[in-house]
């Protein structure tokens, strides 16, 4: 890094600028409206803006001379069939070595569970269904809102000017960085979400595309707070494996956990060899 020239050194900075602002800008949409007009009525103004936020961020609107631009950071085109397909199978693997991760985790430590509820108290709003509604959405905008801070407008001019390897460690430095407000953000889980922030990078430059890891974000978030973060889903309840030793429930656990990284990295392989073929 330390032969940079000025004008890298300018990419990198004006993209880690972009990237979080629009992630401050575009995140925090949310939660004042939910909290302000309550589900019924916050649905559907943040799918308005989260419609809105997509077809600005990917082009559209002005200013024009930013078209381009916005264009490449989106990282705006068509995938074949085949590459859907396997930007699914990562996708859904994505998720599933997340949360696999986490459950080891707490298999080698107590969950912490008073940490990972805070700030999250769904209990004002009325129903079971509202609140599902609620993590749905909630999980759709970070995924939305955050893949395009992070992996689009933080990581493409960085891939562009310096280089892959560096794009997707400054965009996954920074994503670790601002989730550290978090109360659940303790020392065990901060190698999780940085390492989700290396798949992901790695999601987006293999499938040059934002809307696999929109989806794998996505359904990763619905689990983290259905499950970990409000409990609408049931509590984890088992003990460290100091107390119990490792038992089945850890060895299915870790066989998961081993089982998704390696149909993540296969699903990437393939997507790569599509998107070459196609190159062809």
């Amino acid at each position: 890094m330390m032969n940079w020239r000025w004008s890298q050194w300018r990419v990198v900075l004006r993209a880690i600028v972009t990237g979080l602002l629009i992630f401050v800008l575009a995140a925090n949409v949310w939660p004042p409206l939910l909290l302000a007009l309550g589900v019924k009525y916050s649905v559907p103004a943040e799918a308005s803006f989260l419609g809105l936020f997509v077809w600005w961020a990917g082009g559209g609107g002005p200013p024009k001379k930013t078209t381009s631009d916005r264009r490449i950071a989106f990282r705006r085109g068509k995938l074949s069939a085949a590459q859907w397909g396997w930007g699914m199978a990562a996708a859904l693997s994505f998720a599933i070595t997340v949360h696999s991760a986490l459950v080891v985790l707490f298999r080698f430590e107590p969950f912490p569970l008073e940490m990972f509820r805070s700030g999250y108290d769904l209990s004002f709003i009325p129903s079971l269904t509202l609140k599902w509604i609620a993590v749905v959405v909630s999980a759709v905008s970070a995924g939305i809102c955050e893949e395009t801070a992070f992996r689009g407008y933080m990581q493409r001019p960085i891939e562009m000017a310096i280089g892959v390897p560096t794009a997707i460690f400054v965009s996954s430095l920074f994503f670790t960085l601002v989730h550290l407000s978090q109360g659940w953000a303790i020392p065990g889980i901060l190698p999780i979400v940085f390492s989700a922030g290396i798949l992901l990078g790695i999601l987006a430059w293999s499938s040059r595309s934002l809307v696999p890891g929109m989806v794998g974000h996505v359904i990763m978030d619905i689990g983290l707070f259905a499950y970990w973060w409000t409990g609408l889903a049931g509590d984890f309840t088992t003990r460290p494996i100091a107390e119990t030793g490792p038992d089945k429930a850890f060895l299915i656990a870790c066989g998961v956990f081993g089982s998704a990284i390696a149909a993540f990295l296969f699903s990437v392989a393939r997507l790569r060899t599509c998107i070459a073929d196609c190159d062809r």
